[in-house]
């Protein structure tokens, strides 16, 4: 296993939409593991494959406290929604930074496993708005998104600036 490096915002990279996987081949299966060490090794929650420039449709979470409950999402779709919730989110391609954003509390997606076997996973709090997030990830959507366009450019400017430091 390796850890990869993460792209961070205002990088372009991030806006590009993740192609469907054909198949979970030892690619795939060693990018899960790559992607599960660089996000455990970078303190994060979730990581989509995007975040590390392959643009696939793949995202690793880990919610549990003790970080060894990792769940893989391979062509992830939502397949039902409902409910309103603000949470502060963080990502890890715009470190530093936490804001406020609504989302679906409980959704229902579809995807492939680690194994390529189809599931379906009911989740809520937060591991529907890590969900979520990371699914934004692969349509090339950041949380700031979500925010102000005045906030949103100050982030800008101070990640550009530590950027160049």
């Amino acid at each position: 296993m390796s850890i990869l490096s993460i792209l961070e915002f205002p990088d372009d990279r991030l806006r590009k939409k993740a192609a469907t996987v054909k198949s979970v081949d030892s690619k795939i299966k060693t990018l899960l593991l790559d992607m599960l060490e660089t996000m455990y090794h970078a303190h994060g929650i979730g990581l989509a494959a995007t975040q590390v420039n392959v643009h696939l449709q793949v995202i690793v979470i880990d919610v549990s406290e003790e970080k060894n409950e990792p769940l893989f999402f391979i062509n992830p779709v939502l397949i039902e929604k409902d409910g309103i919730k603000e949470a502060e989110e963080g990502c890890l391609s715009v470190p530093g930074f936490f804001e406020k954003v609504t989302r679906a509390e409980h959704i229902r997606v579809k995807a492939l496993g680690s194994n390529g076997k189809v599931f379906e996973l009911e989740a809520r709090d937060l591991l529907a708005v890590c969900i979520q997030h990371e699914m934004d990830h692969l349509n090339g959507k950041l949380f700031v998104d979500y925010i102000s366009s005045l906030k949103r450019q100050r982030i800008k400017k101070k990640l550009e600036k530590t950027h160049k430091a």
